[in-house]
């Protein structure tokens, strides 16, 4: 991007306003550390109107009490208007989060479209209404409705995939939404706010308020809102939990990982290895589902460690703009800090330095990168191996026997992801039932599916994305009993 982005007016239920401060903020470009754009940062006096208006959408508006026909077919004309936008989008993430151009056009731009086709027919496949018999006699009707006025508040590493996630489902089940993203990817989210206005839903029903931790906390804790959906930290998930439970305000939560990429000692080395490019690395290894810990039986350490070696050692690391690029810049100065700390944390400690580590990636003299990195001889207790890092760092921990295989990936505060490596698929597949974790993939990192529940367990969070059961997290359930004669 040659040129800075500059935006005057906030989303606010539908309609582009006029902030009610003059405050702004910058999105800076990781690779160059430049501004790249200037977009108004919402006060609470916007957050509150944001939420008045969605409120009176649903409790007035049309919104909820459309046919679900009718809701499926407004979301498929936003499909429809995303298509033709997609490298757009790709770039502005590449520019915002340093995304490689080649996940952002992938991963950032081509999956959410996908995506939101995907959920519609999710939802056209429900069943909104049911009758049964009543055990005691009668009749009960039961029935979904909309759950009310929901508060998402979106991350920055994923910022459209997961904006679609939560968007999607809370609009095809009929609520109305305030959507606050990341300020470090606050770009992207008008490129959504401008195509939900060309989409012509009606009034109230969507604000888009890209927005810092006071704008979040704000809105979480707003009386007018009844569900909050929440992707972040699992310190930020606790507060966001505590408030919507002195609230009795719904919530689900998609939180941390520290995930475990289980190897069997009948896996491929290099096949592990270039599986792990994707579940360890994706997104320069900002992902909440990234499988940084390597499980590898203590007999075959060595061939395991030298493959996953090869690959970090000859990872492209530069510029995101270029094609060739695996690994681009962390998204933000203090990531930077935050991922050198961690390697310098894992020397400290005594693991053992195999590829990568502190200091600026060769060539390179700008940007906030990191050293694709790789630890061996890592003990499970470690700093590394036990908190969420959020770079490109991986470890590898050596284990016995598949039990103690199985126990060391479940000692963990999270269970988010994970993936089992062997020849044997069957064996793989019991392996990964007894894996404490939300989700699983076998032979390749888990695969996000429209069609299945995608979350997590303990440190991980609360509640589940895509599938039928995403979208009954934004469903409440009523049942209508009529007396029998």
């Amino acid at each position: 991007m040659s040129s800075q982005t500059v935006v005057s007016s906030l989303y606010i239920g539908g309609q582009w306003a006029s902030p009610a401060t003059t405050d702004t903020f910058d999105v800076i470009s990781p690779h160059t550390e430049q501004p790249i754009g200037r977009v108004p940062e919402p006060s609470t006096a916007d957050i509150d109107a944001a939420v008045a208006a969605a409120r009176t959408a649903f409790d007035q508006g049309p919104w909820p009490r459309l046919d679900p026909a009718e809701r499926i077919a407004a979301v498929r004309r936003l499909a429809e208007i995303y298509q033709p936008r997609q490298e757009e989008l790709a770039q502005l993430i590449t520019g915002e989060m340093g995304a490689p151009i080649t996940f952002s056009r992938s991963a950032h731009a081509l999956l959410p479209w996908a995506m939101i086709g995907a959920l519609a027919d999710v939802a056209a496949d429900h069943p909104w209404s049911q009758t049964r018999p009543g055990r005691f006699g009668g009749t009960v009707s039961v029935h979904k409705e909309p759950v009310g006025v929901v508060a998402a508040i979106i991350p920055w590493n994923m910022p459209m995939f997961l904006t679609v996630a939560k968007l999607i489902p809370a609009l095809l089940a009929g609520c109305t939404v305030v959507l606050k993203p990341s300020p470090e990817t606050a770009l992207d989210a008008y490129v959504m706010a401008e195509m939900l206005d060309q989409a012509g839903l009606p009034p109230g029903v969507v604000s888009i308020l890209p927005g810092g931790r006071e704008a979040g906390r704000h809105l979480v804790s707003h009386a007018g809102v009844d569900k909050v959906s929440f992707t972040g930290s699992t310190a930020a998930g606790r507060q966001v939990a505590a408030a919507c439970g002195e609230g009795l305000r719904r919530v689900s939560l998609e939180l941390g990982g520290k995930s475990a990429a289980l190897v069997l000692d009948d896996a491929d080395p290099e096949t592990v290895a270039n599986g792990i490019t994707v579940a360890g690395l994706m997104n320069s290894g900002q992902a909440c589902v990234a499988q940084t810990r390597i499980l590898v039986p203590h007999n075959r350490t060595g061939e395991f460690t030298d493959a996953l070696a090869a690959m970090v050692g000859g990872l492209a690391v530069g510029d995101p703009f270029d094609p060739a690029t695996q690994v681009g810049p962390m998204v933000a100065q203090r990531q930077q800090q935050r991922v050198q700390g961690y390697i310098e944390s894992g020397i400290g400690e005594g693991a053992k330095l195999i590829a990568g580590g502190t200091g600026q990636p060769e060539g390179l003299d700008r940007g906030w990168y990191v050293r694709p990195t790789l630890f061996g001889d890592v003990d499970n207790g470690m700093r590394i191996a036990q908190e969420e890092i959020f770079g490109p760092v991986l470890s590898v921990i050596g284990y016995s026997d598949e039990d103690e295989a199985v126990r060391i990936a479940n000692d963990s505060e999270y269970g988010l992801s994970g993936s089992v490596w062997t020849t044997d698929t069957d064996r793989g597949t019991a392996v990964a039932r007894r894996i404490r974790s939300g989700t699983i993939g076998i032979n390749a990192a888990y695969s996000m599916d429209p069609g299945a529940p995608f979350g997590g367990v303990k440190g991980s969070g609360i509640g589940r994305e895509f599938g039928p059961e995403g979208l009954e997290e934004y469903l409440d359930t009523k049942s209508v009993s009529v007396a029998g004669g």
